[in-house]
């Protein structure tokens, strides 16, 4: 009998945890387990983009998100989600830049160090979407905003095997509403904002 080397048995090994990974994820919120969950800040990306004088869409990112959501999935409506953004991890492709943004003619992260958003509101919008409202707290001000909210997939994380649900939102702010006018309207007042959620269920 001819043995395998042991690459071989390795790069088997590789596709057979990627077919595992491939089933691990659902769709059907039926299929969501109810709970508590935390957020996966490893995993969970804050994403923004802002017209730059209108020649480039400039993008960046918020990340070490914490946060929790109470999920029923069989009375959507009565999700709650509640997170918080250290504004000090803004990040861009330009060091310098960053540094900037989290000077007090920007974010001011020293008098403002976190933004935080804690739903008011879930409604269903089909099968696997929802708009969620809450109070989007940043820069000192709070007000209302609505993300919609797109299932990406739920169950049980193959590596962790912890039961794990994501989700993808989007939203679009005024950053002058939120006491952030510098340079408007040569910099873009639009501030949208493209969320992966990751979250982890607590036992």
């Amino acid at each position: 009998m001819k043995l395998l080397s042991a690459s071989t048995v390795a790069v088997a090994l590789a596709f057979a945890g990627a077919a595992q990974a491939q089933t691990a994820a659902t769709r059907d919120p039926a299929q969501i387990q109810a709970g508590h969950y935390t957020v996966d800040a490893g995993h969970t990306q804050v994403g923004w983009r802002v017209s730059h004088m209108g020649f480039s869409n400039y993008t960046g990112g918020f990340s070490e998100v914490s946060g929790t959501l109470d999920l029923q999935p069989k009375d959507p409506a009565a999700a709650k989600l509640s997170v918080k953004i250290p504004v000090s991890s803004v990040a861009t492709t330009s060091e310098k830049l960053a540094g900037e943004l989290k000077g007090d003619k920007w974010l001011d992260a020293a008098k403002y160090p976190d933004m935080t958003f804690v739903s008011t509101k879930v409604t269903p919008a089909g099968q696997d979407k929802a708009k969620v409202t809450g109070d989007l707290t940043l820069h000192g001000v709070t007000k209302p905003v609505t993300l919609d909210v797109t299932l990406v997939g739920a169950g049980t994380n193959p590596l962790s095997k912890k039961v794990n649900v994501g989700f993808e939102a989007t939203g679009t702010l005024k950053r002058s509403e939120f006491g952030v006018k510098t340079y408007v309207p040569l910099i873009g007042d639009d501030l949208h904002l493209v969320i992966a959620g990751a979250f982890e269920r607590q036992d």
